[in-house]
């Protein structure tokens, strides 16, 4: 698949199909981020992968969904996850993780796509309980976690006008329209 249709692919799925994802998979998908740059090549990184209905199930309750969806409250029984990968900033190595978790990030979700997986970035967590459902030490900060699973749902994008609204949002076939600024708009011309 070439680099703009792997990227154009790649979007953020939030219903799943009740498809398995062994943790095999999870591992090379992490393997992706530990290729990955990192600032001052610190790799102050650490994850945890969730490929169990028992540890998903742990995880789900403290993620939100969809903030433009304000009548959604995430994926139903049924369409959940089938995997997460949770990263972590190992505060042993360093206080800041710079970019480097989005960096991580999005070798993972490329890497999924690649392998017909869909994810989705969830940075709105309840870290200090989720931290507590996974037993996780002080040492370790809650950065993001990524749901993953065969996509369950059409997300379709679309040229927003120029200046326009970008809020997401589903139609009544609950196709997910994500408007994407045009080209133009975002090159500055100083």
């Amino acid at each position: 698949m070439e680099m703009k249709e792997l990227v154009t692919k790649t979007r953020s799925f939030r219903r799943f199909q009740q498809e398995p994802i062994a943790e095999a998979t999870l591992r090379e998908l992490v393997e992706l981020a530990r290729l990955s740059p990192s600032g001052s090549n610190l790799q102050p990184l650490k994850f945890i992968l969730s490929s169990t209905l028992e540890k998903n199930a742990r995880i789900f309750p403290y993620t939100a969904w969809a903030g433009y969806l304000a009548d959604w409250d995430g994926p139903a029984e049924g369409e959940r996850p089938s995997g997460y990968i949770v990263i972590l900033l190992d505060k042993g190595i360093s206080q800041s993780a710079g970019c480097d978790h989005g960096i991580a990030a999005q070798s993972i979700v490329l890497g999924a796509m690649e392998k017909g997986i869909g994810a989705c970035m969830i940075g709105s967590l309840k870290r200090k309980e989720l931290a507590a459902a996974l037993a996780i030490p002080e040492q370790y900060e809650i950065l993001l976690a990524i749901a993953l699973g065969r996509p369950l749902e059409k997300v379709v994008l679309e040229e927003a006008a120029p200046g326009g609204d970008v809020k997401y949002y589903r139609d009544e076939n609950s196709v997910h329209h994500v408007p994407k600024r045009p080209l133009a708009e975002l090159i500055l011309k100083l």
